[in-house]
């Protein structure tokens, strides 16, 4: 992630940085010009201090290590079918996965060095104070302006991403395949995701700002209201929100459906609601999942993955996922999460402290007069990202402990490793994805083991 620059001298400032375009870039000279772009427009449009100085580094920081990451991993897509991907892949398709991960690395580094340059313009432009000071023109309600900042703020990302989704959409995943989504659905898709956020988001966005603005402890108070609202959400979601965006029908009586029961009673998790999902009005790509908790707990299967795996397949996934409810993996997920906010929530509300020095720091960071909430939440999200990337680290490096733990207990309800093998080597081959990615990349991102790898665990617990 790094911005557009213009050729020739700069104004001195405090980085010492100059408006070269880096060698490792020579590959890829958009990027190189992005990131001299982005370089040369730091100039002291405002005011610079420790804070400016240390976000600015640690976000070029962060996306140098993500562009090196994703360079790593391209090198290591195999040259040759892994054996273990024999008969599921053959060369052709072996080099279809190739071009589809090269295609989507160039793709996702435009879009991240697209997003820093915007933001750092906005940002040495002078965007988050005229922003600011925009909002409170239209109102004289310190809580109307907090809101008409963030929907403008949150609007203006979203505007910025939809290009990208648009070409992921109907250029990358149809060349590959993939796509089934008509520009009605796509349409509709977003329509919806904004009309959630006005009648969920908005209402909570000024509970927050009010807490805020308002009540002692406010750090508090907004994170127990938080996780009561994400509580409420995930066990309204399967009931309300979900059917929404896709059809859900009960399974039928069949052969299928009894052995799904069956694997329910014999786990200790009786299975009462399967539903089929129309994964297929949008992608080939094919999924399986659980939501919700109590009497909104679904089981939903893709179309797509019924279509394309046999019965024992289909078993042996379903096994894996209430592997994660009975290892308690969701109860662990959950406090992990609500801790976190938690966490989250008093250090923002040190960042909206008018009386605090670390929040005058941050506001004359980001050139910002007047200390106030709804300012604080963006500066805080975009402070909080190379420290929430580590939390991620740690988070997805727990996750791929928990997705071995699953596959173990898939395993043993089903008295065989094969049937899950044989549906994780399909998906693979089915998603064109990696069978072996870099380990920085893995160590970075991924929250599920590679595939080899867990081919490996399942082969040695057969043994």
């Amino acid at each position: 992630m790094h911005g557009p620059c213009v050729p020739g001298e700069i104004n001195p400032s405090p980085l010492n940085l100059q408006c070269s375009i880096p060698p490792r870039f020579r590959y890829y000279p958009w990027l190189g010009l992005a990131v001299r772009q982005a370089t040369c427009m730091m100039l002291p449009m405002t005011e610079w201090n420790f804070m400016t100085l240390l976000i600015v580094a640690a976000l070029f920081l962060l996306w140098k290590l993500e562009f090196i990451a994703t360079l790593l991993n391209l090198k290591t897509f195999p040259e040759k079918v892994p054996p273990e991907l024999t008969g599921v892949m053959d060369e052709s398709k072996l080099e279809l996965g190739r071009d589809y991960q090269r295609v989507n690395a160039k793709h996702d580094l435009l879009q991240s060095a697209v997003s820093l340059t915007a933001l750092l313009v906005f940002w040495f432009a002078g965007g988050f104070g005229w922003l600011d000071t925009f909002a409170r023109s239209l109102t004289h309600s310190e809580l109307g302006a907090g809101l008409i900042f963030l929907s403008i703020f949150f609007l203006g990302q979203s505007l910025l991403s939809l290009p990208f989704s648009i070409y992921e959409t109907f250029v990358i995943e149809n060349r590959f395949g993939f796509n089934r989504s008509t520009p009605a659905t796509f349409i509709a898709d977003r329509l919806k995701g904004l009309a959630l956020a006005a009648l969920i988001g908005l209402p909570l966005a000024a509970a927050v700002l009010w807490i805020f603005n308002r009540v002692p402890n406010a750090w508090l108070w907004a994170w127990i209201l938080l996780t009561l609202a994400q509580l409420i959400l995930t066990w309204l979601a399967p009931t309300y929100i979900m059917p929404l965006f896709n059809k859900f029908t009960p399974m039928p009586e069949g052969e299928l459906k009894s052995e799904i029961e069956s694997l329910g009673n014999r786990c200790g998790f009786p299975v009462k609601d399967v539903f089929v999902m129309d994964g297929s009005k949008r992608s080939t790509k094919a999924n399986a999942f659980f939501t919700g908790f109590g009497k909104n707990r679904k089981i939903a299967l893709f179309d797509t993955l019924i279509e394309k795996s046999t019965t024992p397949e289909l078993i042996a996934v379903l096994a894996h996922e209430i592997g994660h409810f009975r290892r308690g993996h969701i109860k662990q997920r959950l406090a992990a999460g609500i801790i976190q906010t938690a966490a989250i929530f008093f250090l923002i509300g040190l960042a909206t402290n008018p009386q605090g020095h670390f929040a005058r720091l941050l506001f004359d960071a980001f050139g910002v007069t007047t200390i106030s909430p709804h300012v604080g939440l963006v500066l805080f999200s975009i402070l909080f990202k190379p420290a929430g990337k580590i939390l991620s680290v740690i988070l997805n490096a727990w996750s791929r402990r928990h997705e071995f733990e699953a596959d173990d207990f898939a395993k043993q309800h089903t008295g065989d490793a094969a049937p899950l093998a044989t549906a994780l080597t399909k998906m693979t081959a089915d998603h064109l994805s990696h069978p072996s990615p870099h380990p920085l990349r893995v160590w970075l991102d991924y929250s599920h083991p590679p595939l080899l790898q867990r081919l490996k665990a399942l082969a040695q617990k057969n043994l």
